[in-house]
């Protein structure tokens, strides 16, 4: 080989070389970034894969929602049961789909989300369906009005944050399918229970509100944002009202019942 040709050679080799160092570089820096184990075009491209597979679950989704709600303000015998039977099937079939079946092909912790998930679907179940111990009413005081800036950030405001900040569909989370809206959801509809019930029902979405809150932080997802600080909002108002069950319930002007103590 000439020498031109061994000088052309050994700068294509600096050259690729230097590439490699390049990408790998940048990987790293998106790495110590984000501090987590996916990329936020990887989170996206979950649900643009999520969204496009439970279509149309998204409108089924926010009818439930819609019901959810008009039973707290139109109050009827089967009311708290129909609230209680929505946020659990949210729960569960959020666990099941999104973290068991997508999430958990960019991050293996997702099948211990997928767990909490259906494991907190389950105690809403059973707790408001079949012992009927979740009561739900509105009324005028300021728990109900953080519960319901909650639920009207859950539905509406969050989906409207989201396409602001560039997500379209299908990668943009939905409310009632996707995780986070799903647990400020729950927050809301839960500052608007009447009556004592279990503090354990407030645990997985206290703990999902520090984990999907961080993680938007680093990802900046700004729709999630809320997310980090709904559970400090939230549990300390329950556990407070909790203990004045008796005058919450002379405000929303409901009969007193037996209580599920914490």
């Amino acid at each position: 080989m000439s020498p031109l040709g061994r000088e052309l050679t050994r700068g294509t080799l600096i050259l690729i070389k230097q590439r490699s160092n390049a990408v790998l570089y940048a990987q790293t820096i998106g790495q110590e970034r984000t501090m987590l184990p996916f990329t936020l075009e990887q989170f996206l491209s979950v649900f643009a894969a999520y969204n496009t597979a439970i279509w149309p679950a998204q409108i089924i989704a926010y009818a439930l929602g819609a019901i959810a709600v008009a039973a707290v303000l139109w109050k009827g015998r089967a009311s708290d049961r129909v609230v209680s039977a929505v946020l659990g099937l949210m729960w569960l079939s959020t666990g099941i789909f999104y973290h068991g079946v997508f999430f958990s092909s960019v991050n293996k912790a997702a099948f211990a989300f997928g767990v909490l998930f259906v494991i907190e679907g389950v105690a809403l179940l059973y707790t408001g369906v079949v012992r009927g111990r979740l009561r739900f009413a509105m009324s005028f005081g300021l728990r109900a009005v953080i519960g319901a800036g909650f639920i009207l950030y859950a539905s509406l405001i969050y989906p409207m944050i989201g396409i602001a900040a560039g997500h379209s569909w299908p990668t943009l989370p939905m409310f009632g399918v996707a995780p986070c809206p799903v647990t400020i959801f729950t927050f809301g509809l839960l500052l608007m229970t009447t009556d004592r019930f279990s503090y354990w029902l407030l645990v997985i979405p206290f703990i999902w509100s520090i984990i999907g809150g961080s993680a938007a932080i680093f990802l900046d997802v700004r729709q999630d944002w809320l997310l980090l600080i709904s559970g400090f909002i939230a549990v300390p108002i329950v556990v407070v009202g909790n203990r004045h069950a008796p005058a919450v319930l002379a405000e929303t002007r409901l009969t007193p019942s037996t209580e599920l103590s914490p």
